[in-house]
């Protein structure tokens, strides 16, 4: 399927979640999560859902990561459709700017190239590792902007399509994909 086609159908899919489906699956991610071979590090980078798009619920990871005394990062959008990027600390204040994103203020700025692990928002996936997003190309140009070694891991409530036939140069594809029920592990794929 083309990305265009995938936004329509997986946005019309997350009006129909339930509350308790967006707590219980997210809480499942959360599980899956910790399987993976990402928690020896030191910069964390994740995204502060965005409840009116029934985005999955990223306060349990971010819990974990302050119970294990990991750096967490988070971002804020500028007028020129790029992402900053602040540390995440008890006095961090969140508010929600004009498109209804939880953003951070007050605190430190990172640089892209210390952040280790990135947690990405996606509306879709296919089993190449390759998203879908809002399309407004914010990750991808965040992506660009880290180390090649740094971990890229979607979070979706939904599994994979078989393939996404429109991706482009710049897409970056995700090291990890972690649903409610399966860890999809693209590493031996990733460009």
């Amino acid at each position: 399927m083309l990305k265009h086609e995938l936004r329509k159908i997986y946005k019309e899919k997350r009006k129909g979640l339930s509350p308790f489906f967006i707590s219980e699956s997210s809480l499942k991610i959360l599980d899956q999560l910790l399987d993976l071979p990402i928690w020896d590090f030191s910069f964390y980078h994740i995204f502060l859902s965005i409840a009116d798009k029934k985005e999955v619920d990223t306060a349990p990871i971010i819990d974990f990561l302050q119970k294990k005394e990991k750096n967490i990062v988070v971002p804020k959008m500028t007028a020129n459709a790029t992402l900053e990027h602040y540390l995440l600390t008890d006095t961090t204040t969140i508010a929600v700017n004009n498109w209804q994103v939880p953003e951070p203020s007050g605190s430190e700025q990172i640089e892209e190239t210390e952040i280790d692990v990135v947690f990405i928002p996606l509306l879709a996936f296919d089993r190449l590792g390759n998203r879908v997003g809002y399309g407004k190309g914010y990750y991808d140009g965040f992506l660009r902007k880290c180390r090649p070694d740094t971990f890229k891991v979607g979070l979706s409530f939904f599994e994979a399509e078989a393939v996404i036939h429109d991706i482009a140069d710049h897409d970056f594809r995700m090291d990890y994909c972690v649903s409610p029920k399966n860890i999809y592990d693209f590493t031996s794929t990733s460009s």
